[in-house]
């Protein structure tokens, strides 16, 4: 089993979770007091689960947000957004491989099971669509307030129609009893600021001076420009065309140098004629960074690291989105940006510990076939003390599978020489797959190695203890030569690992199951 060791791999932390929760809870509860006691909050990026930030940041708790608002229930509503046009067209989590809809689902169980609740859904530029209309009806009949906010002519620069009841007028009014409303969503342009605007809107029309803020993570305003943290948020956000930018109104408002980025600088004076024609008053902020919610900088606790962590993090985004370009879903233009970025930072994709130990690996392998057995898959595990297990693709396994059974070996320091899955199971398996499922190939997926594995450790005790060391990838780097198998993907997604590909496929066939 090749290993390779990288003295630099660490588990150091640069956040501080606790600094950042007081800082950030207290922030947004001095935001609330300088409204009529009612906020509407904008939380932008993910509720919960969010990885990037777990990833630039580490040590970041993915699902610090939820223990904000845990912190905060007796004073929360929360309202989820969900654009009609994602459900429509079955809209991907990349994260978690699951459409829109679905994750709106997760988002509110996982809400549920800590302890919160879902006040209302809005499906936002709702317009009858079939698939829109039909998650609609599945909330209602499980007991969820649903609303839906039709598209508004002229939205966002006729401010004067935007801002009557032809326009915010017409949304249905969503009742709160807390004096701070997060509005959340799956994901971005889910509609979450036009449905704040309009509960301010109907605030002011009942006599509440309500508030609007934005609950923002990245990028981070009091980090430079050119800080990799902010770098990562634009090769994070590449096919959106973000830009980060010095926020030329907070400059003249208050002679302060603060990072924003293009669209909130962009979207800021019609956001702030709509905040004054509302409230009939001046607006009280002076710029798009004034109207954030953010101390995620001032939790930093080891710039150095999150800078290294930053430029890995970009590294992944090339990956991602050369892959996403190969499989048509990208632009060129999409990876040219990533790659602007790279050159900035002077990075280079073998920059990424496990690329070039998986590349060789594939050439290994390769080398030692006798058999011409065509394409053969190189992968690559950066284990949590920084040693590197390689694996490739066999009659047997795939390299996803063997890589991660060499890796969990490695882990529960089992010999190599010793195997864990049974010969007589596999071949047995081999056979279904073969005879009865009239396979191309009987090589094993991840998921179906992993399912093997959990057979064996029924009377293995060294598969049994293998077996256990597979929670110990959660949050550990791995990179192939090739796009994994829909079976692999799934199983890697669960394990939890970073996984980056070269954009190449490992057959030549268009389906593949």
């Amino acid at each position: 089993m090749p290993t390779l060791r990288d003295p630099s791999r660490g588990r150091e932390t640069a956040f501080d979770n606790e600094k950042y929760l007081t800082e950030q809870s207290d922030a947004i509860l001095q935001r609330v007091a300088q409204f009529d006691n009612k906020l509407y909050l904008e939380f932008g990026g993910k509720l919960l689960f969010d990885y990037h930030a777990a990833r630039v940041l580490p040590g970041f708790d993915p699902n610090v947000k939820m223990r904000l608002l845990q912190k905060l229930k007796d004073k929360t509503d929360i309202i989820l957004c969900i654009y009609a046009g994602d459900i429509e067209r079955r809209k991907v989590r990349a994260d978690f491989g699951i459409t829109y809809d679905a994750d709106a689902f997760k988002l509110i169980d996982d809400l549920r099971e800590g302890g919160l609740e879902v006040t209302a859904v809005v499906i936002t530029r709702y317009m009858d669509q079939p698939a829109a209309a039909l998650f609609k009806t599945r909330l209602e009949r499980r007991g969820l307030r649903v609303y839906t906010h039709k598209p508004i002519a002229g939205y966002p620069i006729d401010v004067d129609r935007i801002v009557s009841d032809d326009g915010y007028g017409a949304n249905p009014f969503i009742e709160t009893r807390h004096p701070l409303v997060v509005v959340t969503a799956p994901g971005p342009n889910s509609g979450k600021m036009a449905t704040c605007l309009s509960q301010v809107y109907h605030e002011f029309k009942k006599g509440v001076h309500a508030g609007y803020a934005k609950f923002e993570t990245f990028p981070i305003w009091n980090l430079p420009l050119q800080h990799p943290v902010n770098a990562a948020y634009e090769a994070a956000t590449a096919e959106l065309k973000d830009v980060n930018l010095i926020d030329p109104f907070h400059l003249e408002a208050h002679g302060e140098t603060v990072v924003n980025y293009n669209r909130d600088v962009a979207a800021f004076p019609v956001l702030r004629r709509i905040l004054e024609k509302i409230t009939g008053v001046r607006s009280i902020y002076g710029s798009p960074t004034d109207m954030g919610v953010n101390r995620a900088g001032f939790a930093i606790v080891n710039d150095e690291v999150a800078r290294q962590a930053a430029c890995q993090e970009i590294i992944r985004r090339y990956f991602r989105y050369a892959c996403e370009y190969a499989t048509g879903t990208v632009e060129q233009e999409d990876v040219d940006r990533i790659k602007v970025l790279m050159e900035r930072f002077n990075i280079r994709p073998v920059d990424r510990p496990v690329v070039e130990p998986a590349r060789a690996a594939a050439v290994q392998a390769q080398a030692s076939d006798k058999g011409n057995r065509g394409v053969f898959v190189g992968a690559a595990v950066q284990l949590p003390d920084g040693m590197i297990v390689t694996g490739a693709n066999s009659p047997l396994l795939h390299a996803s599978s063997s890589v991660v059974l060499n890796a969990v070996k490695a882990l529960a320091e089992v010999p190599d020489r010793l195997r864990v899955l049974n010969l007589n199971i596999l071949d047995s398996i081999a056979m279904l797959k073969k005879d009865i499922f009239d396979r191309d190939t009987v090589s094993l997926d991840l998921g179906e190695a992993l399912i093997t594995l959990s057979i064996c450790a029924t009377t293995n005790d060294t598969a049994c203890v293998v077996m256990e060391q597979l929670k110990n990838l959660r949050g550990c780097e791995m990179h192939m030569t090739h796009l994994p198998s829909p079976g692999d993907e799934r199983a890697l997604r669960m394990l939890g690992v970073n996984l980056t590909c070269d954009p190449f496929f490992a057959t030549s066939k268009l389906f593949v199951s």
